[in-house]
């Protein structure tokens, strides 16, 4: 085990799987985020909007990634994204595998110096 350094998994719901799935590709393909897990079947939110309590079926995403692809990462969700305010919400990994983290750096971290300590 290895301390999550910059490490982040970032959870984003959809409205629909081919909006799941167009995110997901988009940005593995720009190399914002090292894999996307897709929820293949819906979950039930509940949630307030506009002052009522709504629901609906959503699609789960969860990314992983580095603290210094977020902003980036944000972006092109929200670019491809259909909702008004589209759930992106970034946590810091604690601590995990060294080879999956090595992994997630060497998907997303290129371009950037590696940090001293972490991933």
């Amino acid at each position: 085990m290895k301390k999550g350094g910059e490490a982040r998994v970032v959870l984003v719901t959809c409205g629909s799987l081919k909006e799941s799935r167009a995110i997901a590709q988009s940005v593995v393909k720009k190399q914002l985020a090292a894999c996307v897990n897709i929820s293949l079947r819906a979950v039930e939110s509940v949630y307030r909007w506009r002052g009522k309590v709504e629901k609906a079926r959503e699609y789960a995403l969860v990314m992983k990634t580095t603290a210094g692809r977020l902003e980036e990462l944000e972006r092109e969700v929200k670019r491809l994204h259909s909702y008004d305010v589209a759930e992106f919400v970034a946590l810091k990994v604690a601590e995990g595998s060294t080879e999956y983290l090595e992994w997630i750096w060497e998907c997303v971290g290129k371009e950037r110096k590696r940090p001293e300590t972490g991933l």
